[in-house]
């Protein structure tokens, strides 16, 4: 698995190591954060590699003033750190008594949790790094897209021997995930109905959330729904995005729509144990649409992103906005895409850099001004030089 781990990643956090005090490294469970930082470590001869849900490490940290200010000469690790939120305040302390960078590192699985705790204490002295399941251009061409649109990006699942192998995996990883880690995250949630709930979104992938229609086939209310699906957001499970409004002076849609990030957690949630089996569901279309979204979004990091739809119907699939420059990207599962009628007009109307179709395509090509098909590997390219002012 060690091969696999992006060297741009690895360098930027020694980087941010070099220069803050705290780096915090935050992803979703089973991801490859541990591996990361145990990677990372090997450069720091002394360093210390704390686990929270070890009880040998948390006996250690019993007295934790104690113990990490006896360590203060070396970088201290501290991996599923949102299992103890107490210890923020106190690195605040510490830092303060010594601003040299690389003091720690620490990994968390709950990001919103993790952020809020930590801006709370550590403002000013940590930066943030996300680590995702693999990308395409981590595996690829080690491993085909396919498989890993299929299989999703978590290590054990892409890598297993087989897909019967890789299914296994991943309903065993969901059902940890909702009987034993959303009560150590701090949610006491029933874990047959956010079975029912994680399904639902996975059927509902890539379209406009209706909270008051998921609550009425759930017998719970829409705050309730809209509760859950914080927590899904926050733990890495499901990405939210929101519409683009603008200044425009339109009837737009105004709620977000909802994806389920991996898309092998996508295709185990629907039982679907194969790339047929994917190909034959009528969620084939939004999973690609989901799978592409994220290769995308993981390359931009820094970038707001939105979708755009009008009360009328046009829209893009994602709008990508950095500083003054907005680019926008169409997903489709097809050899020949075709954009939907009026969709190339928004270019001019949203004040778009152009517009990017990614498609399975063997090759790129310009159908019409301001508008370039891409596969995925060309797609992220093209966003950036028109990101960035180069076309």
């Amino acid at each position: 698995m060690h091969q696999y781990i992006t060297r741009l990643l690895e360098d930027k956090v020694l980087q941010a190591l070099r220069t803050f005090p705290v780096v915090a490294l935050i992803g979703p469970r089973q991801c490859g954060k541990s591996t990361l930082a145990a990677k990372l470590l090997e450069a720091h001869a002394d360093a210390i590699l704390l686990d929270l849900e070890r009880p040998s490490d948390q006996r250690r940290l019993e007295d934790a003033e104690y113990y990490l200010g006896a360590q203060s000469d070396r970088l201290v690790c501290l991996d599923e750190i949102q299992r103890a939120p107490e210890l923020f305040p106190l690195l605040r302390v510490l830092v303060d008594e010594d601003r040299r960078p690389g003091r720690y590192l620490i990994l968390g699985s709950a990001s919103r949790e993790l952020l809020r705790q930590s801006s709370e204490s550590l403002a000013g002295r940590i930066v943030y790094q996300e680590l995702t399941p693999f990308l395409t251009d981590e595996v690829c061409p080690a491993v085909d897209e396919t498989t890993l649109w299929t299989r999703g990006g978590y290590p054990e699942s892409l890598l297993a021997p087989d897909d019967e192998t890789s299914h296994l995996w991943r309903q065993g990883f969901i059902q940890t995930y909702l009987e034993r880690d959303l009560a150590q995250f701090g949610f006491n949630l029933p874990s047959t109905t956010m079975r029912r709930f994680w399904s639902m979104l996975a059927h509902y992938s890539g379209q406009v959330v209706n909270y008051s229609s998921l609550g009425q086939s759930l017998d719970v209310s829409h705050t309730t729904v809209r509760r859950w699906l914080d927590i899904l957001e926050a733990t890495f499970m499901v990405r939210v995005l929101p519409p683009f409004t603008g200044n425009l002076k339109k009837r737009l849609v105004r709620s977000p729509k909802v994806y389920v990030r991996d898309s092998g957690l996508l295709h185990a949630l629907l039982e679907l144990d194969s790339h047929a089996a994917v190909l034959g569901h009528p969620v084939a279309g939004a999973s690609w649409e989901g799978f592409a979204m994220e290769q995308i979004l993981a390359r931009f990091p820094r970038c707001e992103a939105f979708f755009y739809r009008t009360a009328r119907g046009k829209e893009i699939d994602l709008i990508l906005q950095r500083g003054n420059r907005r680019v926008g990207v169409e997903f489709k599962l097809s050899m020949a895409p075709k954009l939907a009628h009026g969709v190339a007009d928004l270019v001019d109307e949203l004040v778009l850099r152009g517009l990017v179709l990614v498609a399975p395509v063997l090759e790129s090509y310009r159908p019409r001004p301001g508008v370039m098909v891409e596969n995925l590997t060309g797609a992220a390219d093209r966003i950036g030089a028109l990101l960035d002012g180069q076309e």
